[in-house]
C-alpha cells in the first residue's frame, strides 16, 4: 500500500520531494471519501497518526465547501493546483504550528466520541429493557385474562359437578324412600299397617 502511494505521491509532487520522501521512513494515511475524491498524506513516523487524520478531516472539509457539488468532478489534472495549493500549505503549517493543541482536542474528540457511543449503547439497552417490560406486562395481563377465565370456567365446572352430585343425591333419595315405601307395603301388607294390630 506504502509503495502505490509512493508511486501516486511521485506523480503529483516534484521529483526530488519524491525522492528524500521515499527515503525517510514513512507512514501514508488514506482518507477515503463516499464523494468521488480520497484524500491522502504520508508522512514521517514521528507524526502522529491523529495529527495526519486531522490534517486530511480539515483538508477534506475545506475541499468539499470549495469544490463540492461536481465542481470537482470536471477540473482538469492540476487545474486546481494555484488555487487550492495555497489552502493545502496553510492546513499543514498550522497543523505543524498547533500540533500539540490539535492532539488535544482530537483526544478530547475521541473521549467524546466514546462516551457517546457509552450513551448509545446505554439508550438501546434501556429501549431492550423497555420493550422486555413491555412484553413482560403483556405477559401479565394474558396471565390475568387467562387465571380470570380459569376462575369462571373453575366457577362452571364446581356449579355443573354440585348439580350433579344433588340429581346423584335426589336419585338414592328417591331409590331409598321407594324401598322404604316397599318394606312397609310388604310389612303392613298395604299403608295402614294399624289394622293388623287391632285383629
Amino acid at each position: 500500500m506504502l509503495n502505490v502511494l509512493m508511486s501516486f505521491q511521485a506523480k503529483i509532487l516534484p521529483l526530488s520531494s519524491s525522492t528524500y520522501a521515499n527515503q525517510q521512513a514513512q507512514k501514508a494515511h488514506l482518507f477515503p471519501s463516499p464523494d468521488v475524491a480520497a484524500y491522502c498524506v504520508v508522512t514521517k513516523d514521528s507524526v502522529v497518526k491523529n495529527v495526519s487524520i486531522a490534517f486530511l478531516d480539515q483538508l477534506k472539509a475545506d475541499f468539499t465547501k470549495r469544490y463540492g457539488g461536481g465542481k470537482a468532478d470536471t477540473a482538469t489534472a492540476k487545474s486546481l493546483n494555484k488555487e487550492f495549493g495555497p489552502v493545502i500549505k496553510g492546513h499543514m503549517q498550522y497543523i505543524i504550528d498547533h500540533a500539540e493543541e490539535v492532539e488535544k482536542l482530537l483526544k478530547v474528540k475521541v473521549q467524546v466520541s466514546e462516551v457517546k457511543n457509552i450513551m448509545l449503547e446505554n439508550i438501546d439497552k434501556t429501549l431492550e429493557r423497555g420493550e422486555k417490560l413491555n412484553d413482560l406486562e403483556a405477559k401479565a395481563s394474558n396471565l390475568r385474562n387467562e387465571a380470570q377465565g380459569f376462575k369462571k370456567q373453575g366457577t362452571r365446572i364446581r356449579k355443573k359437578m354440585w348439580l350433579q352430585n344433588m340429581k346423584i343425591k335426589l336419585v338414592v333419595l328417591a331409590i331409598l324412600l321407594f324401598l322404604v315405601v316397599i318394606i312397609w307395603v310388604s310389612v303392613c301388607r298395604g299403608f295402614d299397617c294399624t289394622k293388623q294390630k287391632n285383629s
